[in-house]
């Protein structure tokens, strides 16, 4: 394995602990009685006050002008990506656990899918190898997440755990549970429109992109805007002053990590990966946050684990699988006809430019 290759990997593995982190942390932040459409817009604003300065400085000599256009794009995509996407994150959050939202994420790539093909950015092409394995890969993941929200099934004995967190501990035992089977199916629902919200930023971004190359500046505009939304939708819900309070370690603990860590710290490595693995390099490792919040939420929060949990988590990690390899290979496929093609167009331009040379030397020929 070069240096390249597992710096990338160093780096895909401090990926998935900084969005395992926020599974965590912001799960605690609300059981200590933070609502989280308030943390929602602390992160914003945060996120916004991280990722200006990569913005000016990385971006300033190379950074296309914004237009109108450009700027409504980017309203589009904070709708979509940040406000529509981490509303229902967090508030399913609130209503399930870290390790089915960990796994709800994973659903991501099947529902990038459905809306690519409505909007007609990819075609189905479900004779061939690769469209069939997206297709069938769609349906497994989709049945998976809804195993998820619907079924729970006996509880997995895995022994107690001997790490004891006196803060977590009093804090689990002062809250009132609200998971009823409910609010669960509620809130699964919620991780599920959270991943759709996310795949309509992918197919918005996509487009963007092309006319704005300046993906830092694009996501400091974007949190900006997330921020007037999400701190809108937050005030009209929440009216009582003291539910902004930071005073509180572990809500401005969540409020920083959420905003530094998981919009700026995680766009960066994310960005970087892309640019040296591709897109789907960094996708293959997003099962690896389920094992770790499915660990951590056992090891700090002492939560069970269902076999409808592991069932439902398993057929999303296979659906998954099964759209990035069709992704993977109809990828190839395109490749390789794009180098056909340009073979053929530099021979022709080859044998056009010796047809000009042999006409030129029968000229001079016939002068002399």
């Amino acid at each position: 394995m070069e240096g390249d290759d597992i710096t990338a990997l160093i780096g895909m593995i401090i990926l998935q602990i900084c969005y395992a982190g926020i599974n965590i942390i912001s799960k605690l932040a609300m059981q200590s009685g933070m609502n989280p459409l308030v943390l929602l817009t602390y992160r914003q604003i945060f996120g916004t006050l991280a990722i200006a300065p990569f913005a000016f400085f990385t971006e300033r000599k190379t950074r296309p002008k914004i237009t109108f256009t450009v700027l409504f794009q980017i309203f589009v995509c904070s709708l979509s990506g940040a406000t529509g996407n981490q509303i229902f994150f967090f508030v399913g959050l609130k209503y399930t656990n870290p390790t089915i939202s960990s796994a709800m994420a994973n659903v991501l790539p099947a529902a990038t899918f459905i809306l690519a093909v409505l909007f007609r950015q990819e075609s189905v092409r479900i004779k061939t190898k690769s469209g069939f394995a997206k297709v069938i890969g769609t349906i497994v993941c989709v049945s998976g997440a809804m195993l998820l929200s619907f079924y729970h099934g006996h509880i997995i004995n895995l022994g107690e755990s001997k790490i004891h967190w006196s803060y977590v501990e009093r804090l689990i035992k002062e809250t009132t549970p609200t998971n009823g089977q409910g609010k669960h199916v509620l809130g699964s629902i919620l991780l599920l429109l959270s991943s759709f919200a996310w795949a309509l930023w992918f197919v918005i971004q996509a487009r963007l992109s092309v006319k704005f190359k300046a993906p830092y500046t694009s996501t400091a505009l974007l949190c900006f805007m997330a921020f007037f939304q999400c701190g809108l939708i937050a005030v009209i819900s929440e009216h009582n002053i003291a539910a902004w309070s930071l005073k509180s370690t572990i809500r401005l603990i969540a409020a920083l990590y959420a905003g530094v860590v998981c919009s700026a710290l995680t766009f960066s490595i994310t960005s970087w990966a892309i640019q040296r693995k591709g897109p789907l390099y960094v996708s293959i490792f997003s099962p690896l946050l389920l094992i770790i919040v499915a660990i951590l939420s056992w090891a700090l929060l002492h939560q069970q684990l269902h076999v409808g949990t592991v069932i439902g988590s398993v057929l999303i990690i296979i659906g998954l699988y099964a759209v990035l390899w069709g992704k993977s290979k109809e990828m190839k496929v395109e490749d390789h006809q794009h180098n056909m093609e340009k073979a053929t167009i530099e021979k022709h331009n080859g044998s056009h430019i010796v047809e000009e040379k042999d006409d030129l030397e029968l000229q001079i020929t016939n002068i002399k």
